[in-house]
């Protein structure tokens, strides 16, 4: 029959605790019977006697003290409550006789003498008490020893058996274990393991031993076969065209190929299995990319040119779990070449439609001169579609200079303290005419007593008319528009609510990007810039804008700017 680890543990375990618990209720009933003779001792004999001396020094000192009566008195009441010992009671019965004949008066030598004698008895018998309850303490103590020094020899020998041989049990076993698994670690699978035991340890032996012989198996049959497959995947990483490095999920650098070999300037043999943070510390193109958290292109000069490249960073996954990540760094050089060239084109297109435009307007303006001839009903709607013709196409060529100024990162700020009221005026005069002409109410509540915020007021101002011109815009006739501005801790807010169809959540994240329309309600002389615009202007003045829009119930455009201080 074998016994498993645990069976031998609980076994020596419980053998251990039953002798402690031996030992400790032969303690507990000995120091029961000690304290109980101790007590005894202590309290009603000890008592006893002190109340003897007591009354004898009262005794004595009856015809010179007047209360030595009263303290004789107390006394032998309290004796008389502390009755313990064999003809105690009759000596204290003929102590009072005495004690009462001695009040009434007769203080007779006799008297006196049989009081004496009394008290004596009293004190006579619970000195001998006190002597038999020493003696008996003194050997049930001597008993208490014997049993306690016997169990106690028997726990430190088991103990000190225990403490020779159980460690050896469990830690041999474990260290040939640990040995084993080392080695197999530095792939040494002829490593096996012998322990002549039928519990645990031997079917963990033997455990370890299949596992071994498998692995030797396998690694002598598939080892060609993966090395093949290790080769072919590096020769695909290498010859891609894109930047590649990869890490573990502890960080550490496992391939790198030739491009970003060329673009990080690091060799594979020396980087690979090191710490990518103790790489990039003497490698600042490496530190920026792990740093990098836009999606942004990254600008690096190569062979003195400048190169745009696109940072992608992909966590890798294998049965559920993090195995590693991999960044790729694709050159975007020609598409970043392609957008800057739309972007000038755009600008200079832009930029020369202005001047046509200015000179459409200032002839219509003139034709319009009654000075110049009077033009009939026709003719006026005609100039009349052709002035407005003029502003749509004003306002789309200012739109796209502005981006074209945005995405060439060349914004030009004049900040300065401004009064939110003087924004709020000068905006509401520019639209004042166009919700006159839908019968839209402009309802604005902007105090003098706001702070003053630092901002530029003209983007600032080109911001506001353009939230209210959305609401006059999308809002039905005969609605109103309110404008609403308030100082909040270290800001002051703008908001602009209309009372349009709203806006469907799904567009919400969207509304602010570059180009974007929302089918349903966008016309079709919108470009979809003006609100991406708002979006740069605020937030290059350190603000920043938001909306709020449930379905059917209009749109709130939020923007904040910081308090001038």
């Amino acid at each position: 029959m074998s016994f498993t680890i645990k069976s031998k543990i609980t076994t020596g375990i419980s053998i251990f605790f039953m002798l402690l618990l031996t030992v400790s209720a032969i303690a507990i009933y000995f120091i029961n019977i000690l304290s109980s003779k101790t007590e005894n001792l202590l309290t009603a004999n000890y008592n006893t006697i002190r109340y003897c001396s007591e009354m004898s020094n009262a005794l004595n000192n009856i015809n010179t003290n007047p209360n030595a009566t009263d303290l004789f008195e107390k006394n032998l009441v309290a004796q008389e409550h502390n009755i313990t010992e064999p003809g105690e009671a009759e000596a204290t019965g003929r102590l009072r006789d005495d004690f009462e004949q001695l009040k009434a008066g007769r203080r007779t030598d006799t008297i006196f003498h049989q009081i004496n004698t009394e008290i004596y008895n009293i004190y006579r018998l619970n000195q001998v008490a006190l002597e038999h309850k020493n003696t008996s303490a003194l050997e049930t103590a001597g008993r208490a020893r014997l049993w306690l020094t016997v169990l106690t020899t028997l726990i430190v020998l088991i103990s000190f058996s225990l403490t020779l041989n159980f460690p050896g049990y469990i830690a041999n076993p474990l260290r040939l274990l640990t040995e084993g698994i080392k080695e197999v670690a530095e792939k040494k699978y002829d490593k096996r393991i012998h322990l002549d035991s039928n519990d645990e340890f031997g079917e963990m032996a033997q455990a370890f031993n299949v596992m071994a012989q498998k692995l030797y198996e396998y690694e002598h049959s598939n080892l060609s076969k993966l090395m093949f497959e290790k080769k072919r995947v590096e020769t695909i990483i290498n010859q891609m065209e894109d930047a590649v490095i990869g890490f573990d999920v502890n960080n550490k650098i496992l391939f790198i190929n030739h491009m970003a070999e060329g673009l990080f300037n690091l060799k594979e043999e020396v980087v690979v299995n090191k710490y990518a943070l103790d790489v990039a510390k003497q490698n600042d193109l490496l530190r920026t990319v792990l740093q990098k958290t836009e999606k942004q292109p990254l600008k690096i000069i190569v062979n003195k040119k400048e190169h745009y490249f696109f940072v992608d960073s992909r966590t890798v996954y294998s049965e559920g779990q993090n195995i590693g990540e991999v960044f790729t760094l694709r050159d975007i050089t020609s598409f970043k070449e392609l957008d800057i060239s739309k972007t000038n084109l755009l600008a200079t297109i832009s930029h020369e439609l202005k001047t046509p435009i200015s000179s459409i307007k200032m002839s219509t303006k003139l034709v319009n001169d009654e000075r110049i001839g009077n033009l009939n009903t026709e003719q006026k709607e005609l100039l009349h579609n052709i002035d407005e013709d003029a502003d749509r196409l004003l306002r789309l060529t200012s739109e796209l200079l502005n981006m074209t100024q945005i995405e060439t990162g060349n914004i030009q700020l004049k900040l300065q303290r401004v009064s939110p009221l003087e924004i709020v005026n000068t905006s509401v005069q520019a639209v004042q005419v166009q919700a006159e002409q839908k019968n839209i109410q402009l309802e604005v509540h902007c105090t003098e007593t706001l702070p003053y915020v630092l901002a530029d007021a003209d983007k600032t101002s080109w911001v506001l008319i353009n939230l209210m011109t959305n609401a006059i815009k999308y809002s039905e006739e005969g609605t109103k528009t309110t404008v609403n501005v308030t100082a909040q801790q270290n800001l002051v807010q703008f908001s602009v609510q209309d009372n349009g169809i709203g806006i469907e959540e799904k567009y919400l994240s969207k509304i602010f990007d570059r180009y974007f329309k929302v089918p349903s309600a966008t016309q079709a002389s919108s470009t979809g810039l003006g609100l991406a615009i708002s979006k740069e202007f605020i937030e290059a003045q350190g603000g920043n804008i938001s909306v709020k829009s449930p379905p059917g119930k209009g749109s709130i455009f939020v923007f904040s700017l910081p308090l001038y201080k």
